[in-house]
Formats: C-alpha cells, sequence, structure tokens
C-alpha cells in the first residue's frame, strides 16, 4: 500500500497489481498500522487502489486456507471497523472492481465515489463463505434491505449506475479525474471545523436510542469552543460588506 500524507488528509493506494489489489493479511495489517497513526493524529483519509482496481476481494490464495479459528480472529473485520471508525471522515475512491472484501472495505468508507467501470459485489456464497467483514450487516444501512440482501444471497453485481441510483456511491468521475473529485471533498471537509467534523461523524453513527441526547452532548462542547464563537463573528463580518 502507497502512502502519501498531508497536513489535512493521507492519500492510501491499494497497490497489488498481481492480485488486482486483493486484501491479504499484510495488507491487512498496513491498515492497522495507518488507522494508529490516523487516531493519533486525526486526518482525513482517502481510500483508492491502482491500475483500475480498487480491490478484487480478500486474497483467494490466502483465505482458502484459513480455518475456523482465523475466522473467530475477525481479520478483515476488525481493520474495517477501525477504519470506519476512524475520527476523521474516510473516502474511497473507487474504479474498476470492488468486490468481496474490497467491497466491505469500500463500504466502511463515510463518502463513496466511484467512476462509469466501478463495479460492487459480494461473491462470498459462491466461494462457501460470507461476507464477515461488514457487508451482512453494513450494507442495508447503505442501501436498504431489498437491495443488501439481493446482492449478498445471489452475488449481484452493481454497476456504477446502479450504485449511484441505490446511494452506494454519492458522485460519478471519469477515472482520470476521480482523485481530483475525492481532493475536492476532501478540501471542502478541511475547510469546516475540524472538531465539528470529528463530532458530527460520530453522532451520526451514534445508534437511534442515544438521540437525542448524543446531539446535545457534543454541541455542549462545540458551543464552549473559541473557534465557534470565532467563526460565527467571521461570518457575521463577511455578511455586512
Amino acid at each position: 500500500m502507497h502512502i502519501e500524507r498531508r497536513d489535512d488528509r493521507v492519500l492510501a493506494t491499494l497497490d497489488r497489481p498481481e492480485t488486482r489489489n486483493a486484501i491479504d493479511e499484510a495488507t491487512v495489517r498496513e491498515l492497522h498500522a495507518l488507522c494508529a497513526e490516523l487516531e493519533a493524529d486525526p486526518r482525513i483519509l482517502i481510500l483508492t487502489g491502482a491500475g483500475g482496481v480498487f480491490a478484487s476481494g480478500a486474497d483467494i490464495a490466502e483465505l482458502r486456507e484459513r480455518t475456523g479459528a482465523d475466522a473467530r480472529r475477525g481479520i478483515n473485520s476488525s481493520a474495517f471497523i477501525r477504519v470506519h471508525e476512524l475520527p476523521m471522515p474516510v473516502i474511497a475512491a473507487v474504479d474498476g472492481w470492488a468486490l468481496g472484501g474490497g467491497a466491505e472495505l469500500a463500504y466502511a468508507a463515510d463518502i463513496r465515489i466511484a467512476t462509469p467501470a466501478a463495479r460492487f459485489g459480494n461473491p462470498e456464497t459462491g466461494l462457501g463463505i460470507l461476507a464477515a467483514a461488514g457487508a451482512s450487516w453494513r450494507l442495508k444501512q447503505i442501501v436498504g434491505d431489498a437491495l443488501a440482501v439481493d446482492m449478498l444471497l445471489t452475488g449481484r453485481v452493481l454497476d456504477a449506475d446502479a450504485a449511484l441510483a441505490a446511494g452506494l456511491v454519492s458522485s460519478l468521475h471519469r477515472a482520470d479525474e476521480l482523485l481530483n473529485a475525492a481532493h475536492e471533498i476532501a478540501d471542502r471537509i478541511a475547510a469546516n471545523d475540524a472538531r465539528a467534523t470529528q463530532l458530527t461523524k460520530r453522532v451520526f453513527a451514534a445508534p437511534r436510542e442515544r438521540h437525542p441526547e448524543a446531539d446535545i452532548e457534543a454541541q455542549a462542547e462545540l458551543f464552549d469552543r473559541p473557534e465557534k464563537y470565532e467563526r460565527m463573528t467571521a461570518f457575521l463580518e463577511r455578511r455586512k460588506k
């Protein structure tokens, strides 16, 4: 995985051309290390894949040898949960195939954008396993029960237009414009107050029974910060001009 670091964001590119960016245990370790870095120093994360592929899935040669004990370790799911729970937003920029574990990594992002060549699917049952790294519960939160269970039980693959219509991705871009589009989203996020962004992400993810308490607690913290006063003052001064 190639990592490009900036002051306010990190670009992580999956790059295993021999396996079409399949996610192996070494990639999972890299994701854990990157998450540890971004937990300690919160920045926006952009995830993408090299060579016109996001990630073709988990590494089947490695997966074939795993046992029930390996499944109980939650190798991929623990990393993808950690990605989703990063303090700052995660943007998945998807070109080409995002299948199996690759799709589940994309589902873990807060925002997904794609190219017209993007394809999303979970063919795990055809391999004698199930989508256990997030798709079985996270996908229905994104696209709804009907489409999610269709995809999981049939192995149906969504093309880019279907993914856009279902709300799985928020926008489509030409391949040569995809990363620029991801950076433009990151620019808009970075222009906002970082703590307000972090708390918005946290409150959005809170279960229904935590509302409105979670909203009120977060808002109380933000109301007492000098940044709120400074940003609102600047807004009012601009409006006077």
